[in-house]
């Protein structure tokens, strides 16, 4: 299917690029707000907070590009390819998604998910990065970089488990604070269909967005590095970026914050751990990563964390400002 969709790509001239990466784009919205009503109206029907349903249900369903993506690069012997999308996926949702998102409306902060999700997150984050480093070697990390041993995937497969396990202990425990009741019709059935729908336009349309937008890069004489240090991340971070943007321009912010925090942790355990296990000599980290990209996503996620527990009831313009500015940055030195 991916040699397929590339071939086909490649033999549109330009003008059929730009119109596909345009129906790509319209497919998304539209996609994005049946997926972002029908998760409200979940959480409504249920009495359960929408940010745990954003860090669940709506996260493990955005992430799916992500793991299509790194494990297939894994499969096809590019392991250093799989991790950075993993651990660039993470810096673009937290740097860009939620700064965008920050500055485009009200993202209210729920401090319950903050103390779990939220600091679980961040752990993860030092985690990985524990996982990568050359421990026969230290001295050399930043010239030969690190790996991610294939047990140690398996590992992260386990956690996650144990995360997903939790997610529905907590979401037991918490009372929405909109009530149970909902006023639009339908079965819980027809919602979870209407959000499988809505993650399969999404995540179905992001995909084919990405090999067109690469290929336009390409003919633009991007250089094949350049691409796979932004365009793929930033790509498979889309299903994130739309239906955050579109969940806070709908007034449902809490959604958005619990959907960037969701993917987070399944970029670190879900994408980065199964790419891990399917590969026999585990993934690739270059020096690359320690001397850039782990910094990056480690002060991201500080920056959003510190900012949560300083505001304490929604992400200010200025928080916004921060990660959209520390990711713009970032991306320039990645250049």
């Amino acid at each position: 299917m991916e040699e397929l969709l590339t071939e086909f790509v490649q033999g549109l001239p330009l003008i059929a690029l730009l119109g596909i990466i345009a129906v790509c784009l319209a497919s998304l919205g539209k996609g994005a707000d049946v997926l972002v009503e029908e998760a409200v109206t979940l959480s409504l029907r249920h009495g359960i907070s929408k940010v745990i349903i954003g860090a669940t249900i709506v996260s493990l369903g955005t992430t799916l590009p992500e793991v299509t993506v790194s494990v297939m690069s894994a499969i096809n012997g590019k392991p250093d390819l799989a991790l950075g999308n993993a651990v660039g996926s993470v810096i673009c949702d937290t740097g860009l998604i939620l700064g965008v998102a920050a500055l485009v409306g009200h993202v209210p902060i729920d401090l319950y998910l903050m103390r779990r999700q939220g600091l679980l997150c961040l752990a993860l984050g030092f985690l990985i990065i524990a996982v990568c480093l050359p421990y026969s070697n230290l001295s050399s990390v930043f010239v030969d970089g690190g790996r991610f041993p294939q047990i140690m995937g398996f590992c992260f497969l386990g956690i996650l488990a144990g995360y997903l396990w939790l997610s529905t202990r907590w979401a037991k425990n918490v009372e929405s604070e909109f009530g149970v009741e909902s006023h639009e019709k339908g079965s819980t059935l027809v919602i979870l269909a209407k959000i499988a729908f809505g993650l399969v336009v999404v995540v179905s349309t992001s995909h084919v967005l990405i090999h067109a937008v690469e290929e336009t890069a390409i003919r633009a004489n991007v250089p094949q590095s350049v691409i796979a240090a932004t365009l793929v991340a930033f790509g498979t971070s889309l299903p994130e970026l739309v239906t955050s943007v579109t969940a806070v321009r709908k007034g449902h912010g809490e959604l958005a914050i619990g959907n960037v925090v969701g993917a987070d942790i399944l970029n670190i355990l879900l994408v980065a751990g199964a790419s891990a296990a399917v590969t026999p000599n585990g993934l690739t980290a270059s020096a690359d990563f320690f001397t850039l990209i782990f910094p990056a996503m480690i002060g991201l996620m500080l920056i959003f964390q510190v900012s949560t527990f300083i505001c304490t009831t929604r992400l200010t313009k200025w928080t916004g400002v921060c990660l959209l500015g520390c990711y713009l940055c970032y991306l320039g030195l990645s250049l």
